[in-house]
């Protein structure tokens, strides 16, 4: 019987084998099944491929274990409030004494049926007065949309949801994005309650827990595990891809042809849209960054750049999860292998 991988490239789906966020998770949790909440949102921001829908759906996966939550996903490309409306009546059929009898929906939008009547409802009457009914039932919803983007849409959609709070109905946000998408939406003057909701901003896993996990599927020493570890750098995309890639290969290929094939992985479903996201100057900066940590001093003689000029390129990529500071005046690529790959997408 041939063994399923246990390994995924498959955004938005949780592989069979993950790395936990224990923390986030339970401090995102917490704050929500508080009887008190201190923020009804949570924002999760990270690079293409660090974890962030794994995050989210773990975190709503646990919720939906309890009887008094109801949980809600909404598509970012959609009409956020349009959409809320049609998934909370459906989440709402299956629990008694809701939805009054004579209730329909159509395209064009809702309508109640009220002694024989129809009446015209648009999406937020509707949705308050469902929200009021599941608030005496004890029910919380938990609302999540991924890869959010600034816009209308998304105006809209958070410029009633803070009035829904303000009506202290029981109702949660979990939303992930880019930085610079997150970053647009915080900044947005018609969103500033987004502006003090809390930030996840992941990090990589430890290379301690993949090395564990890497030992335990190949069945391999403990030097060959750390080995592989190390190469993914911690982050989550890597740490599926070249757990896939050794689970097929590793009896047949030499490692050298596996990380070959790994870097095929990383520029058809990452690397490439992050270094088309980057501007010239952004390209730069990485190129003149080697693979290992480099001192800024040098980094910025080889761009011919003074400190000050660097540092604002400096903060926008730290913010955008593609380097790191190890320590005072040295900064590293902290994405495996993009620094080889980057020196491919100059040419």
């Amino acid at each position: 019987m041939t063994k399923t991988n246990p390994f995924t490239l498959t955004f938005g789906k949780s592989p069979n084998k993950i790395i936990s966020r224990y923390e986030y998770a339970s401090e995102t949790i917490d704050t929500f099944q508080s009887k008190t909440p201190i923020s009804h949102a949570y924002l999760i921001e990270g690079v293409r491929g660090s974890g962030k829908t794994v995050l989210m759906t773990t975190i709503e996966k646990q919720l939906a274990q309890e009887k008094n939550w109801i949980i809600i996903d909404l598509n970012s490309t959609q009409d956020l409030l349009t959409d809320f409306a049609m998934r909370l009546v459906d989440s709402c059929k299956n629990l008694t004494d809701i939805l009054k009898k004579g209730f329909n929906f159509s395209v064009a939008g809702f309508s109640v049926g009220l002694n024989g009547e129809e009446q015209n409802r648009n999406n937020v009457s509707v949705i308050c007065e469902l929200l009021d009914k599941l608030k005496k039932k004890n029910k919380k919803i938990l609302i999540t949309i991924d890869e959010v983007i600034n816009g209308d849409n998304m105006k809209h959609f958070a410029s009633e949801f803070q009035i829904l709070l303000r009506k202290d109905y029981p109702i949660f946000l979990i939303m992930t994005g880019l930085y610079e998408n997150i970053y647009a939406i915080q900044n947005d003057p018609a969103l500033t309650f987004l502006l003090r909701t809390p930030k996840i901003q992941l990090e990589p896993l430890s290379l301690s827990q993949i090395a564990k996990t890497y030992q335990n599927v190949f069945k391999t020493n403990i030097e060959m595990s750390k080995k592989l570890a190390k190469t993914t750098k911690g982050y989550a995309f890597a740490f599926q891809a070249l757990g896939l890639l050794y689970y097929d290969y590793k009896d047949s290929l030499s490692l050298e042809k596996i990380i070959s094939k790994f870097d095929d992985l990383l520029d058809d479903f990452v690397y490439r849209k992050i270094w088309q996201g980057l501007s010239e100057n952004d390209q730069k900066v990485i190129l003149a960054i080697t693979d290992s940590k480099s001192q800024v001093s040098a980094v910025c003689k080889k761009l011919g750049m003074t400190s000050s000029t660097f540092s604002k390129y400096r903060e926008r990529l730290l913010n955008r999860g593609i380097i790191q500071a190890p320590q005072h005046g040295y900064v590293e690529i902290i994405l495996p292998r993009f620094a080889e790959l980057a020196k491919y997408y100059a040419e």
